[in-house]
């Protein structure tokens, strides 16, 4: 129950963040909102200023109101927010506050704005870890002190790793029967010695300690190691504020330049019938995700968060139909050909995309579904 909470709370952060840089910038640049709403339809309430008293009245429900005035509501699926910006199907062009009527760069402005929110989000989660006091990677072979830990940061599918449980952020002990690991390559060491022999991996989970049992492969690709997991280490850091928000900035880029290079390698292997090594997880696979970082404690949501935000940035302003990006892309066509492309192509080419895109969610969500519920 409370994954769930946490999760729906998070997904609506990311959701509404998103909408308010749009809401925000289209107000900026003189586009009318007609509503901006917290949660999904139906609407539960709204508010509404009057045009004659400049007062706010209530609106119960989904009646409408034709008012030159944007309408603030609460709907009751509190999963992020809405904006509803004036022309932005194309219509009303003529007129000076809707979002047809405005130039080309002034559109882009307001479509792009989503996905800087996402990072401005980012940052500041980020740099409020920062300043909490979060876990940092370590030069592998550089000695972090009594505090350093080595944690699992990333696991693969169908390997010995994942199919006894062991998830992102478990910490290997320093003391494994006897024996002592003080950095990766000794447990990388201590791993390979056990190959097709029954091993007790003692890990720490949270708060718990566990005793996971696992047999590493004898045979595996190069790039898996026996137990297919990769290995970090990490010391918890802690900054003043003002080195926090560079720090935090810092992370945002890295993590960008990171999720891009990542894309292209997924992208790269698509041609070459190559498996990239990167795996994608639908709902149900960010669900489980977030209850681990939740296991994990405060500081790792904060982190989750923000890597979730970055990559939702990342996903929107790429050319993909019915996204950001790709509204922003017929924006383009339209300046270079000179003249706007027909609106119901593109609304038949949005149409096709997001159809592609829910049945990329049902197919992933249900590999999600039988990777971790088998």
């Amino acid at each position: 129950m409370i994954t769930a909470i946490i999760f729906i709370l998070i997904l609506g952060l990311l959701i509404f963040v998103h909408e308010l840089g749009h809401f925000l910038t289209a107000r900026r640049n003189g586009i009318k909102a007609d509503e901006f709403g917290f949660g999904f339809p139906p609407r539960m309430v709204g508010f509404i200023k009057d045009e004659i008293t400049g007062k706010y009245k209530i609106i119960w429900g989904g009646k409408e109101v034709k008012s030159k005035n944007t309408i603030y509501s609460i709907n009751w699926i509190p999963l992020g927010g809405f904006v509803k910006i004036k022309g932005e199907g194309g219509e009303a062009k003529s007129e000076s506050d809707s979002f047809a009527g405005k130039s080309a760069l002034i559109r882009i402005k307001v479509l792009v704005a989503g996905v800087l929110m996402n990072f401005v989000l980012a940052w500041i989660l980020i740099s409020l870890a920062f300043m909490i006091g979060a876990p940092e990677a370590t030069d592998p072979g550089e000695f972090a002190g009594k505090d350093a830990k080595i944690q699992i940061a990333a696991t693969v599918p169908d390997s010995p790793s994942e199919a006894v449980g062991l998830s992102v952020g478990d910490e290997i002990l320093k003391n494994q029967n006897g024996i002592s690991l003080q950095d990766i390559k000794s447990v990388q060491d201590y791993i390979n010695e056990k190959k097709g022999q029954e091993l007790v991996l003692n890990i720490k989970r949270g708060k718990d300690i566990l005793n996971i049992k696992v047999i590493p492969r004898e045979n595996f690709p190069d790039d898996q190691g026996p137990l297919g997991i990769s290995l970090v280490q990490t010391k918890i850091v802690k900054y003043p504020w003002y080195q926090a928000i560079i720090k935090g900035i810092e992370m945002v880029f890295s993590l960008v330049v990171t999720m891009f290079s990542a894309l292209g390698l997924i992208l790269k292997s698509l041609f070459v019938g190559k498996s990239a090594g990167i795996d994608v997880a639908g709902p149900v696979g960010i669900a489980v995700l977030t209850k681990q970082a939740a296991t994990l404690g405060f500081v790792y949501i904060l982190q989750f968060t923000a890597l979730l935000s970055i990559n939702l940035g990342i996903i929107n302003i790429l050319p993909i139909p019915a996204l950001d990006g790709g509204r922003i892309l017929f924006i383009l066509i339209e300046k270079i050909k000179g003249s706007p492309v027909s609106q119901k192509a593109e609304q038949i080419f949005h149409t096709i995309g997001f159809t592609l895109l829910i049945m990329l969610m049902v197919l992933v969500t249900f590999r999600d579904v039988l990777r971790f519920f088998k």
